[in-house]
This record gives structure tokens, C-alpha cells and sequence, in this order.
């Protein structure tokens, strides 16, 4: 192994910061030097969050969207989508499915689909809170703070609003109609209005490079992100990247230990994406890299194959993740699993 690599994985160890020419270092892993990165990185987890796997129950409620991201399926301009909004009371009767299978959160997601607004969405949140003991997890974009405000007080605990990337060169591209600045500014509203914070970027994104990627990790860590998503890029053939090549598995199992390393306690999901470029391996790999949470596709079947960020996405059972679990020596979060932050003590 490199010298650099064992001496940066060995100050990761003793628990100091990283430099981002040190992440760098430890992104760029190959051979043993993975399997010790991916070790220690296990050994991270153990210490702080423990063995549980928080189980999340997830609801695609819309796949309308009014934004045009280059990478994404639902993007506006993708006429060969099949578009679907879900009821109001046919989430409701989802989020009662998922609380009687045990599961301790939902996660409502949607594209960026106005037809919901805030008061509908609150509705929603107050019923779920009425008929549940669930945790809510709401994930669809970027809305005025007063929405924000609004589904806070209606019973909302956590926000998912993914950075993608931090270079502003990449998200210009991918973005057409976004700017990373307001991005930024959404996730420091939703903290300042006291939800847990979930962010997270995709590996592979074109002009991506490894430095890129550490800051990535490091503004999870600058902005004390409790959640945090790290999957693939998976080219959509109905978008402008159709031709670009896929992200990689094994720098995106990286990218998750690394983040681990330097964040400690954020809850870092073993994403479907993983699971989509590699069957039956990419979520046991991420969940030896350092995650622990999966997210299960709890939408109506007749709705599922529709909402297409990327193609191909696979459909985890749940008898399968808990069997999958089980065979790493894990066990299966109980409660709401909410961030090691929000609980007393701050952590393990």
C-alpha cells in the first residue's frame, strides 16, 4: 500500500480530520489498500451508530416535475414519460402499509409538481402523524420557506434535498434552471427551521474527478448534513446524458467509506442504485462500506415502473433485506432511527 494512503487511513483511525488531499488519497484506493479502507470504515460505523439498519419505507407519490435536469427521467422535457400523481388519501393508506410492516419512517417523494402545494402536502403530513407513529422524511425540492415552515409545523421531521455536486461548473450543466447557490440556501433554511438535514451527491456525473468528489464529502461535514444519500449516475435514455457512461460501483463504495470516516455519525443509506448496477451485491457491498439504512419501494405497483429517475432501477423485497441484514451480523433498526444528533447524548 502507498505510504500516503496508510498514513492518511491512519489519522481517518485516530479519528482527525481529513484534509481534502487526503480524502483524495483515500478515494483513489485500489486493491488492499480497499479492503482496509472499507474495514476501517465498518469500524467506524460499529463504534458510532452501531449495528442497526434503519428501514425506510419509501412512497414515489408524482412523478410530474416542472425542473429540466440533464441526468433525470422525470425531467419536464421528457415527453415519453407516462405521468402520474397519486391521491392524497391513497398515500395515507400507503403510510398506514408501512407502519404495520414495521417500518419507523416514510419518505415521501415526488418530482418538483406544484399540483401539490403546501397546504395539500401538510394535509397529507397531518393525516400520516394522525393515523401513524411514523417518522416523516419529505423529499421534493426546492419550495418558498414558508412551505418549508408550514410542513414543519404540520409534523415533517426530516428534508432530502440533494446537493448532486458541489462544483458549480457540474451543476450548471445538470441544471439548467437551478442555481447552486439557492440549493445551498434551501438546506440551511430547512436546519434553521429545525428538520434533520439530507443531502447527497451521484458518482460519475461528466467532468467529475476525485477532488470533486471530496468536496462533495466535505460539505456534508461543513454543513452538518445527518443524511446523506451517495449513489451512481445512471444514464436515462429519454435525457441529454443518455450517451454518458455510467458511474462506477466500486468509487461509489469509496466514496461512501470516506464519508464515513469524516462525517462519523450521518445516516448513509446502502442506495438502490447500487443495487441496480450490481444484483445481490451492491447493497451488502455499501452496508460493508459503512451505511446503514435502506430505503424500500413501498409505491403501488401500478405506479412503481414509472417513476424513472434512471432505468432499470430493481425492486428490493423486504424479506430479502431482512434476510440480507441478518447475514452481515446486523440487526434491524427499531423506532424511527433518527440522526444519532437529535438523540440524547449526541450519538454512541
Amino acid at each position: 500500500m502507498r505510504k500516503e494512503f496508510t498514513e492518511a487511513l491512519g489519522k481517518a483511525e485516530q479519528e482527525k480530520d481529513l484534509t481534502i488531499k487526503e480524502m483524495v488519497i483515500l478515494l483513489g484506493a485500489s486493491g488492499q489498500e480497499e479492503e482496509s479502507l472499507f474495514q476501517v470504515a465498518d469500524k467506524i460505523r460499529q463504534k458510532y451508530v452501531g449495528d442497526e439498519v434503519h428501514i425506510r419505507g419509501l412512497v414515489e407519490f408524482s412523478n410530474f416535475c416542472a425542473k429540466n435536469c440533464d441526468y433525470c427521467g422525470l425531467r419536464r422535457g421528457n415527453r415519453e414519460a407516462h405521468r402520474y400523481r397519486m391521491n392524497p388519501e391513497d398515500i395515507v393508506v400507503v403510510a398506514k402499509g408501512i407502519a404495520a410492516e414495521g417500518m419507523g419512517t416514510i419518505v415521501l417523494q415526488s418530482g418538483e409538481d406544484p399540483w401539490y402545494t403546501a397546504e395539500i402536502m401538510a394535509q397529507i403530513i397531518r393525516e400520516i402523524k394522525k393515523e401513524t407513529d411514523l417518522a416523516v422524511t419529505l423529499s421534493v425540492g426546492e419550495r418558498p420557506e414558508g412551505d418549508y415552515a408550514l410542513w414543519k409545523e404540520a409534523g415533517a421531521d426530516r428534508y432530502l434535498l440533494k446537493q448532486e455536486t458541489v462544483c458549480e461548473e457540474i451543476f450548471a450543466k445538470i441544471h439548467p434552471d437551478d442555481s447552486l447557490k439557492e440549493r445551498i440556501e434551501c438546506i440551511r433554511t430547512l436546519r434553521k427551521l429545525g428538520y434533520q438535514i439530507g443531502s447527497g451527491f451521484m458518482i460519475g456525473l461528466p467532468g467529475q474527478s476525485l477532488e470533486t468528489i471530496a468536496q462533495d464529502i466535505f460539505f456534508l461535514k461543513e454543513e452538518e448534513i445527518e443524511m446523506a444519500g451517495i449513489g451512481p449516475f445512471i444514464p436515462h435514455q429519454q435525457t441529454p446524458l443518455a450517451y454518458s457512461e455510467p458511474g462506477s460501483l466500486d468509487l461509489t463504495l469509496k466514496a461512501v467509506a470516506v464519508t464515513r470516516l469524516v462525517t462519523k455519525d450521518t445516516l448513509l443509506p446502502s442506495t438502490t442504485a447500487t443495487e441496480t448496477l450490481a444484483p445481490g451485491q451492491g447493497q451488502r457491498k455499501s452496508l460493508q462500506a459503512g451505511a446503514n439504512v435502506i430505503m424500500i419501494n413501498m409505491t403501488p405497483s401500478i405506479y412503481r415502473k414509472d417513476y424513472q429517475i434512471y432505468p432499470g432501477k430493481v425492486s428490493i423485497q423486504w424479506d430479502n433485506v431482512k434476510n440480507l441484514i441478518a447475514s452481515l451480523g446486523r440487526k434491524i433498526g427499531q423506532g424511527a432511527g433518527h440522526s444519532f444528533r437529535r438523540r440524547e447524548g449526541g450519538g454512541r
